[in-house]
């Protein structure tokens, strides 16, 4: 029989049983995909991984059959709190669901509340280490995602009472550096959380539950090769760069991956026409259809720009309209939907109101028609501030929408430039209008000449970004974790 690899998987949520963000699609996917390697590519073990989430109320509507696997206490300031433990499975892979107090009847995934937050949170990431002893499972490795579940690294390497867990090892995976949980400093200090004692970390970091997980997971490993290299400087590093630099040798980029049978253009029953890269041609139907639903003007002569982003001041909305307003001399066509910032919304809507023949601010979350954007749209504009890996420029580039993005993060791991060989987009290095706007202008002269612009969406639609390529790479942090338990 195979020796075993176990891996216990944390997230705060995962789809398809809850999914509110990113997050939700990678712990919804790349679990799936860790599954399905060949044992041969890790060393001939063989991959035992199990999902933990909480049992926010939103799935307890979703699911049909749940086994109580597991009761016991979490100590806390105000009282030991009762922590109940669910099994499930979906499509072969174990999932356990943990239910407490915090996570109430209507309590949602994300509140603006980083206390009530960090409540929830650290229960759940202490549970979930507490419940593989409960029943007898001792993982290799616990793999934990953000903020909300670095208290599980960092409780492995500083609870004296986790000693059957003293061999386990930790990877914590950033997905949003700036997002380190401040404000459930209170929180932690409840559950008897120390500040940490690293000499390296700064003063003001000490106390919050990402610095704390950083400190103590033995990789860290950012969603794309080149937010890895950024979160090390200044710019990006969130004022935790220094200390970083001093773990560089534990810090890469994995990248992120996509649902390609989820997003794909040849089988999407919601978009009007399907296509595929032997079929481009079929793919302008989509774009009449889409001009033709927001009453704007199908001439395929026009090129249609698409954003379909959260209004946030980190995608760089504000920039892309401002660009939109300097190439105002030339034709093109936007659709914007999104929702967020107030301010930003009236951004779009004033774009609108300016270009009434040529803009449609459609605010709102809308799934379905985002897909009918992507399906249609041109190009999508992505000039992001920073973007750890980002996954609108994948999804377009699958559907033949060419992506014009800031050279940041994962935009520039996924998209190759033009002119280069085989290039599959458009990029530009400075945070500010005039250069989305040069890139814009690139963009619409490659645009007129039919035959290169075909090309240019051919080979977007042929890159592979399967999570299978992540989950190697993956697989292998987690090879070479194991290999360090004696």
């Amino acid at each position: 029989m195979a020796e075993k690899l176990k891996v216990l998987f944390l997230a705060s949520e995962a789809d398809p049983l809850i999914k509110v963000g990113g997050l939700g699609d990678v712990a919804g996917s790349l679990p799936y995909a860790l599954l399905g390697i060949d044992p041969a590519w890790i060393g001939g073990l063989e991959l035992d991984l199990r999902l933990i989430i909480p049992f926010h109320s939103a799935i307890r509507q979703k699911l049909d059959t749940q086994e109580l696997v597991a009761s016991f206490e979490i100590s806390h300031t105000s009282g030991n709190i009762p922590v109940n433990i669910y099994a499930t499975e979906i499509k072969q892979l174990p999932i356990y669901l943990v239910s407490a107090p915090p996570f109430s009847p209507g309590e949602p995934v994300y509140t603006t509340d980083n206390y009530r937050d960090g409540t929830k949170y650290t229960l759940f990431s202490l549970a979930a280490l507490e419940f593989t002893r409960q029943i007898g499972w001792i993982p290799d490795i616990i793999h934990a995602n953000d903020w909300h579940t670095a208290m599980a690294p960092y409780s492995l390497k500083n609870d004296p009472d986790l000693v059957e867990l003293k061999d386990t090892r930790s990877i914590l995976t950033i997905h949003n550096l700036p997002y380190l949980g401040t404000g459930a400093e209170k929180a932690l200090e409840e559950f008897g959380i120390q500040p940490s004692d690293d000499p390296d970390l700064p003063d003001w970091a000490r106390h919050m539950p990402l610095p704390l997980g950083l400190t103590t997971a033995d990789r860290v490993i950012a969603v794309s090769v080149s937010y890895a290299e950024e979160i090390l400087t200044p710019e990006f590093g969130c004022g935790l760069e220094d200390y970083l630099q001093t773990r560089k040798e534990s810090v890469s980029g994995i990248l992120n991956g996509l649902d390609q049978a989820n997003w794909d253009p040849s089988t999407d029953p919601v978009i009007p026409i399907r296509f595929s890269t032997q079929s481009l041609d079929l793919r302008l139907k989509n774009r009449t259809a889409l001009l033709e639903e927001v009453a704007l003007n199908p001439d395929p002569t026009i090129p249609l720009f698409i954003i379909i982003s959260r209004m946030d001041h980190q995608k760089g909305i504000d920039l892309a309209i401002e660009a939109l307003y300097q190439v105002a001399n030339v034709p093109w066509q936007a659709i914007i939907l999104g929702t967020g910032t107030p301010m930003l919304e009236a951004s779009c809507q004033h774009l609108q109101e300016d270009f009434p023949d040529r803009v449609r601010s459609i605010l709102r979350f809308d799934a379905q028609f985002s897909r009918r954007m992507y399906a249609g749209g041109d190009m999508i504009l992505m000039p992001s501030r920073y973007e750890p890996c980002g996954l609108a420029q994948m999804i377009a580039m699958r559907y033949g929408c060419v992506p014009i993005a800031r050279a940041t993060g994962g935009l520039r791991d996924t998209i190759l430039d033009m002119p280069s060989p085989g290039a599959t987009g458009f990029l530009f290095k400075e945070a500010t209008s005039r250069a989305l706007a040069e890139a814009i202008q690139r963009a619409i002269a490659i645009y007129s000449d039919r035959g290169e612009w075909q090309k240019l969406q051919l080979r977007g639609m042929q890159m592979d970004f399967s999570w299978q390529r992540s989950a190697y790479a993956y697989a292998q942090v987690y090879r070479s974790l194991k290999e360090q338990i004696v």
